[in-house]
């Protein structure tokens, strides 16, 4: 075993918690250890005593209470390890250690379902199920997802990737359980952050009114990618916090617990807790749902017990299980919002292993987080919007600045779009800033609540085209073809750093719904800073190098691939290749492309999207209709999901990197 040193985290003395299925007095502080950091990580499978030993949760189940606990040490300095050196989502898989555990430790998976939400957390969950020693190849080719995946192991019941949507699914396979005749249980794992979904309360309300067999486990560690903001927030605290609330209910057990036959009658009477014996109740009893809590979360043993008494009791019940994300490791905890990915690490020291910042482009999100600061500070019709990535897309500036002009409105997208409708009906003009797969779950609030009332919406689409490690639940391969078919909609995609810069500048200034998307990462190290603004006409795009041969042309960050592969074919091959840059999904630039109609026989479209109804079928619908005699090569986002790994890796697999361009335009040269 390691020689860890530890530090102790106390909760306050007199802190209520539920245990054995009844609240308890927690009289002397509650002993949660954490590893500092200056621990020594460097465990060998050989040092490990109880890690290797479990390769399903039928193994974790003949552990002792002891051995249990050790295990999930044993986890968490496992897990702290492995993403040390393969990135990926630290500081939630490390709140539910225990959690994950004490799941599998009571339900009997994969027969009972399992349903994490989002699945930043499912890393222990993975672990315990099997993938053990194939977890080095988290979010890389080929290699596990890092998220739960149905096609990927039978303990996943249910894929996910976005918020919200656990207990939907939860109560969805619990009534296809109860018309087959299956005997199981149904589990759903929620955190506070993704409560402030819509859909999520959708769910609860339609569970409790169904009255069905299902456990919602809400995690509770009051920090999302950003602080977690809004009423529920608070309601939350209030009740982890309420003395009177817990009181009650500590008495209300206290008491049953002397009058066993009198007990278990309550628990089968649904809602017979609630009305005859609780006074006080919370929302989720409002909503049928039986409430138990809170709880320690790191408490594997407390865990265990309480989960096997909630088995017993029949119809909807949440419980309410309070965690740290980032717990065990110090900066982890200290630093939560860095700490949710924070990319390698040293774990020894908990130092962050940047790349050098020295000679990079800066992120297209800092592009548009400095370029909306400054257009706000000049009008203040500008206001910002978000749904709780302020930091992700570089809002967090202007929210410093202007906090009363920028709203982060929580995990809820149709929200956030139907917010920024109202914002533009009353006289604002809003900038909402959605991450493009996230955008999609608002699409009917674009086309009802914006397009079809043609009010000022500016939406920046950050992440579109293909994002890596984050798969086929985060890619953003739909927007263009998406939002091109929308009335109204003027869609536009920069190329670089330059073009976001004025475009931003021409929506804030357009009286119509305006689309501007840009991929994660870094610019092309174009000059923007400080350049006079210039405006953007919709629908014009731009010649970047004339040619005789072949002509490519392209729609976003992708023309700077084709710009390379020009310069490669050209040398290679001795022909002259000219390059478009579209600007424009819609409306198309009609003249640019009677120039390339009417001038060449050989035409490649490059887009980071679909091909199906995206930028490339367009263009051979207008060549068509036109009559120009032209062969058309359409790159793209083929009908499939794309999976994870790095970019580079995903454009080439695509056929739409710098190689693949170059390779196509030799076909058609040939």
């Amino acid at each position: 075993m390691c020689k860890a040193a530890l530090s102790i985290n106390r909760l306050p003395a007199g802190t209520e918690t539920l245990a054995g299925g009844r609240l308890r007095r927690v009289d002397c502080a509650t002993k949660l250890l954490s590893l500092s950091v200056n621990s020594d990580l460097a465990m060998t499978a050989s040092s490990y005593k109880y890690l290797y030993q479990v390769d399903s949760p039928r193994d974790l189940r003949r552990l002792s209470a002891d051995e249990l606990r050790a295990y999930c040490g044993e986890l968490r300095h496992f897990i702290i390890e492995q993403l040390s050196a393969n990135p990926g989502h630290l500081g939630s898989s490390l709140g539910v250690v225990e959690l994950a555990a004490a799941l599998h430790y009571v339900f009997d998976t994969p027969n009972d379902k399992l349903i994490w939400d989002v699945g930043h957390q499912a890393y222990a969950h993975k672990i315990i199920t099997g993938r053990r020693d194939r977890f080095l190849t988290n979010r890389k080719l080929n290699g596990l997802s890092g998220f739960p995946s149905m096609s990927e192991s039978e303990y996943d019941a249910f894929g996910t990737g976005h918020a919200s949507t656990s207990i939907s699914a939860a109560l969805g396979m619990a009534a296809a359980s109860a018309l087959r005749g299956e005997k199981r249980e149904v589990i759903a794992v929620i955190g506070d952050g993704a409560l402030t979904g819509g859909l999520a309360f959708e769910g609860l309300n339609n569970a409790g009114a169904a009255n069905t067999d299902l456990l919602v486990i809400l995690n509770d560690n009051r920090m999302a990618i950003d602080p977690n903001v809004g009423a529920l927030k608070e309601y939350l605290l209030s009740i982890s916090t309420s003395k009177r609330y817990n009181k009650v209910k500590n008495r209300t057990w206290t008491h049953l617990e002397r009058m066993p036959r009198l007990r278990g009658l309550i628990q089968k009477v649904g809602g017979a807790l609630k009305q005859g014996f609780l006074q006080q109740s919370n929302l989720f009893e409002s909503l049928h749902f039986r409430y138990f809590g809170p709880v320690d979360g790191h408490d594997v043993v407390q865990l265990t017990r309480v989960l096997g008494d909630l088995k017993e009791i029949p119809g909807p019940k949440l419980l309410h299980v309070l965690t740290v994300k980032g717990k065990g490791y110090r900066p982890a905890e200290e630093h939560q919002r860095i700490w949710h990915a924070p990319g390698m690490f040293n774990p020894e020291t908990g130092e962050r292993m940047q790349h050098a910042e020295s000679g990079r482009p800066p992120l297209y999100q800092d592009v548009f987080g400095e370029t909306i600061l400054e257009l706000a500070r000049v009008d203040d019709r500008i206001v910002g919007i978000t749904p709780a990535m302020p930091t992700g897309c570089s809002l967090n500036r202007m929210m410093a600045e202007m906090p009363e002009r920028c709203f982060d409105v929580g995990i809820a997208e149709g929200h956030a779009v139907t917010f920024s409708a109202g914002l533009a009906a009353g006289g604002m003009h809003p900038v909402c800033n959605i991450y493009s797969s996230f955008m999609q779950r608002a699409y009917d609030n674009v086309i009802h609540d914006v397009a079809l009332q043609n009010l000022p919406v500016t939406f920046c689409i950050d992440r579109g085209g293909l994002v890596g490690e984050d798969g086929a639940t985060h890619h953003g391969a739909f927007d263009l073809a998406y939002f091109s078919c929308v009335p109204n909609m003027i869609v536009a995609a920069p190329m670089d750093e330059a073009e976001l810069r004025d475009m931003l500048y021409t929506a804030v200034n357009t009286p119509s719904p305006y689309s501007i998307r840009y991929p994660r990462g870094c610019g092309a190290g174009t000059e923007w800073r400080g350049r006079p603004f210039e405006s953007v006409p919709a629908g014009k795009g731009r010649m970047l190098k004339d040619g005789a041969d072949l002509a490519i042309l392209t729609i976003g960050t992708v023309g700077n691939f084709a710009a390379e592969a020009i310069r490669r074919v050209e040398s290679e091959c001795g022909v002259s290749v000219a390059h478009y840059d579209l600007r424009f999904a819609k409306p198309l630039d009609t003249e640019l492309l009677d120039d390339a109609g009417r001038r060449f026989r050989k035409i490649i479209t490059v887009e980071d999207g679909v091909l199906r109804g995206g930028v490339g079928e367009a263009v051979m619908r207008y060549f068509n209709d036109k009559g120009y005699d032209v062969r058309v090569r359409a790159l793209g986002i083929g009908d499939e999901f794309v999976g994870h790994g790095t970019p580079a890796q995903l454009y080439a697999r695509c056929g739409y990197d710098a190689e693949g361009i170059a390779r196509t335009a030799k076909e058609m040269l040939a």
